[in-house]
């Protein structure tokens, strides 16, 4: 199976093109975005060595699907999906600042507790608490968003008082942030789906606050099985999980996350196709669509024949 790790497109009216962890993204002179959800994967902030067959696709057709559904909520970037792995939309002044919701103590927010911070990004949190248990109430911890590197935590406080966002726009971020986590929630329950946690990225475009990126995708998420979470919390197990999760366990396995002098694990093919596979499930759990695989025999090819074909067409 082919996968796209890199582009190096030329579209009509390109004016520039940043490659990002995933996706790249090009700029035209028309004021739209083509991205291009590539096949790469990263974790702890570190591109893997492998690309990962059918993860753009699965992440542009699961992402396209909860921005259509959440429209009545927040308005935002896209415009079409000419091709199963990219999204063409409105170019936006992205807002440096990520809107990372918890409604459970998981991952990063796990770590930190359970290196005894009770207080994450300003919001305290309560004693007594078990990994994987929920939150009284869904809590915000933004995170600065970084040109190059990690991510770094930062308070609500932090960000107005340094004026890295002003205070309508924050709050109308925070705002969009609850009740995109509650639609998102609810769409996972149907599903038999826990949604955990995941962030938002935010642009002002002609003045208004722009839903942008990402949503609810596997990169930016991570849901749990609803069916015996209560019981695998009462016994103290480990929680079954759609998510990046189980890449991160696996470099942590493998003694890497990312920090200086540790050496990137060998991936063996097998674990690759086992990335493909927990994907692919995640699509037809959360969507409850089957998956159709995209032709991947020239993939570069294809994503310029359809990207041209939109655009010939506007």
């Amino acid at each position: 199976m082919n996968a796209i790790t890199e582009s190096n497109f030329n579209f009509k009216g390109q004016t520039n093109v940043y490659h990002g962890k995933v996706r790249d993204v090009y700029t035209l002179d028309n004021g739209l975005l083509v991205m291009v959800a590539s096949d790469r994967i990263s974790a702890f902030d570190h591109i893997l060595p492998k690309g990962i067959p059918f993860k753009g696709q699965v992440l542009n057709q699961v992402a396209t699907m909860f921005l259509d559904a959440t429209r009545d909520i927040v308005p935002n970037w896209l415009l079409a999906t000419p091709d199963p792995s990219v999204a063409i939309g409105y170019a936006c002044e992205p807002v440096r600042v990520e809107m990372v919701i918890r409604g459970y103590l998981a991952g990063h927010s796990a770590r930190e507790y359970k290196a005894g911070k009770r207080v994450l990004c300003g919001v305290a949190l309560p004693e007594g608490m078990k990994e994987n248990d929920r939150f009284p109430e869904p809590i915000i911890t933004p995170a600065t968003k970084a040109e190059e590197g990690h991510d770094e935590d930062i308070s609500r406080e932090d960000i107005l008082a340094k004026g890295i966002v002003p205070q309508d726009i924050y709050e109308k971020m925070e705002s969009y942030t609850r009740a995109l986590f509650q639609r998102g929630t609810e769409m996972a329950a149907a599903r038999g789906l826990i949604l955990v946690d995941t962030k938002y990225e935010f642009g002002i475009r002609n003045g208004e606050v722009i839903l942008i990126d990402e949503i609810h995708t596997p990169d930016s998420s991570r849901y749990f099985y609803k069916e015996g979470y209560e019981e695998r919390q009462a016994n103290g197990e480990p929680q079954k999980q759609l998510s990046k999760e189980f890449v991160r366990q696996w470099l942590i396995e493998h003694d890497f996350q990312g920090l200086d002098g540790q050496k990137m694990p060998f991936m063996p093919d097998e674990f690759v196709a086992t990335i493909t596979d927990r994907y692919i499930e995640l699509y037809e759990k959360i969507t409850g669509n089957t998956f159709v695989k995209s032709e991947t025999s020239d993939i570069t090819r294809r994503i310029q024949s359809n990207v041209d074909a939109y655009l010939s067409s506007l």
